[in-house]
Order: C-alpha cells, then sequence, then structure tokens
C-alpha cells in the first residue's frame, strides 16, 4: 500500500519510512530532523550523497515517502547547471522511487515575475514568461511531475528562519551604514514562510491529498513592517530608505546586461528577479493547502532572529 492509498476504515495511512533530497540543506534538513523526531526512518540525501543531476540512485530503499528539497537554488551562475540539478534531478528521483509518494518543494518562483500576484490560485502557475533560469526550471521541474499519481507540489514563497542561506542574508548584506534601501515604498503586502511552517506542510503532504498547493504563513505581512520587526529582532538600528519602482527596474536590468557581458561571477547588488519578489505584491491563496492537507499554519514571526 502506497501512502496516498486510503484505507478501508477511511483513516489516513501511515509514514515510517521517508527519503530526503536536499537533507544537507536548509529545508532538506529540516524536514529530516522533524521526520526523525515523530521516529520516522529517514534516508537522507546530499549532493556528496547522490549528485541527483547524473541519474537514478543505484540502489534505493523501500520508502513509503520521499520529500524532494534538492534543487540549485541561485538566480545567477550557470544557467544548464541549474536545469540538470532542478528538471533533470527531479526526473531522477521521481524514476528512483516510484512507488512512492513524492512531495516536491518547487517555488512560488513559478508564478508570473512581470506582475503582481494576487492571492493567487495555484491554477495561475506555471507561466512561459521568467526572469531566472531558477524559476523556469522550477517550472519544468513541475512540468516533469505533471501527471505522476501519489505527487505533491508545494509552493513556498520567501521561506526564512534559523538557518537561512539566503533570504536573511540577503537583507542583512544590503545594509549600508544605518540604512537599508528597498525598491518602492514598501506598502505591498507578502506572503512570508517560516521554516517551522515550510515542514509541516511536507510533512503533511505524505499522507495528504495529491495535488498542487501553495504554502506561506497564516496571513500576508507588509513588507516594511516585516523588515522594521526583523531588524528590531537582530539589534539593529537601521532607517528603510526607497527607490522607485520603475527607475530601479530599468537600473537592474542594464547592470544585468553589464554584468552577464563582463562574464561575473556573482550578480550585481540589484537584479530585477529581487525587485519582482519584492517590490510587488507577492501573496498566495492557502484554501487549497488547509483542505487537501489539513495545513493550519502559525502567522509570521521573527522571534529569536537574533540567533539566526
Amino acid at each position: 500500500m502506497t501512502p496516498s492509498t486510503t484505507p478501508a476504515d477511511g483513516t489516513r495511512p501511515v509514514v515510517r519510512r521517508l527519503a530526503v533530497t536536499g537533507a544537507t540543506g536548509f529545508v532538506g534538513g529540516a524536514v529530516a530532523r522533524a521526520a526523525r523526531a515523530l521516529g520516522w526512518e529517514v534516508h537522507g540525501y546530499g549532493s556528496r550523497d547522490w549528485d541527483i543531476a547524473l541519474g537514478p540512485l543505484a540502489d534505493p530503499p523501500e520508502v513509503d515517502a520521499v520529500v524532494h528539497a534538492a534543487a540549485a537554488v541561485t538566480d545567477w551562475g550557470d544557467d544548464e547547471r541549474v536545469r540538470r540539478v532542478s528538471v533533470d534531478g527531479t526526473r531522477h528521483v521521481a524514476r528512483t522511487f516510484p512507488g512512492a509518494r513524492l512531495v516536491h518543494i518547487s517555488s512560488a518562483s513559478v508564478y508570473d515575475p512581470f506582475v503582481p500576484t494576487v492571492h493567487a490560485p495555484e491554477s495561475a502557475a506555471p507561466v512561459t514568461r521568467y526572469l531566472t533560469a531558477y524559476a523556469a526550471a522550477k517550472a519544468d521541474a513541475e512540468r516533469v511531475l505533471a501527471g505522476r499519481p501519489d505527487t505533491v507540489v508545494l509552493r513556498p514563497h520567501a521561506v526564512y528562519g534559523p538557518g537561512d542561506p539566503t533570504l536573511l542574508p540577503r537583507v542583512l548584506g544590503a545594509i549600508r551604514g544605518r540604512s537599508l534601501v528597498i525598491v518602492g515604498d514598501g506598502r505591498v503586502s507578502q506572503s512570508l514562510t517560516s521554516i517551522d511552517n515550510l515542514v509541516a506542510a511536507a510533512l503533511a503532504a505524505c499522507t495528504g491529498e495529491p495535488g498542487v498547493y501553495n504554502v506561506a504563513d497564516a496571513r500576508p505581512v507588509v513588507l516594511r513592517d516585516a523588515l522594521r520587526e526583523l531588524l528590531r529582532e537582530r539589534g539593529l538600528d537601521v532607517r528603510l530608505r526607497h527607490l522607485p519602482l520603475r527607475a530601479a527596474w530599468h537600473a537592474a536590468g542594464v547592470a544585468e546586461w553589464a554584468w552577464r557581458l563582463a562574464g561575473a561571477a556573482d550578480p550585481p547588488r540589484l537584479t530585477r528577479y529581487a525587485i519582482s519578489h519584492l517590490g510587488y505584491e507577492r501573496t498566495l491563496d492557502l484554501t487549497a493547502a488547509r483542505e487537501g492537507l489539513g495545513y493550519r499554519p502559525a502567522a509570521t514571526s521573527f522571534a529569536g532572529a537574533a540567533a539566526w
């Protein structure tokens, strides 16, 4: 019996054996730790254990479910490598565990980056235009899994929390002196996703209804309010300053062109991808996750951020 098969008495199946890709990373590591705390047998795979870009695992263990969290998370760099890991790698994970529930950690980056995302339903993505290879590859990875039975796709936005290697470092790295420049007036609404909420969704997805689900904190926050709370928790006396949205978008496009022409390994300080996620509203409709997974997320909180 696979994890999605409903027993005759109507109860949910039980997962005892779990595989996790990206288990040495931020999301995969948190999922693996939480599953072990529940007493599950966890088989964790990092890139040194299994390079998913190269092919299926030669001798996979028998598992009830797989949480596929491995990905090339970057908005700059080797586009081919991003596709090999995120698209080919997803195909290889699916082939490795054909009879197991597959929980794929996708991204809200699959929504259209050129227009605001306003309480977006899952049906609004994927689209056909993206700003980065990362977003395009995430969309194509979802297409790889389309039609695969016993599959759940989760789309979190702006994941944060202890061990965050992306969002918090970028915010802190953008501070100059006692100023943090943001694009626009900062009044846009954002659906953020705590690592605890994402882990809860991933574990629930191991036995919930197959499908595609947005994942975020209980309700959206106003960007400038969230940034002020985060900075306050970190003990930083920083003033928010603002760049006009249109001017920033144009400047970022020119900078990206110049950086690519020069073959720069690192992105410019401001990219259109970053602007698209922080300068526009990015809010997600969580109705499907609440109904299909029994998802009950906590509200956004940066309590304890001083230790992150």
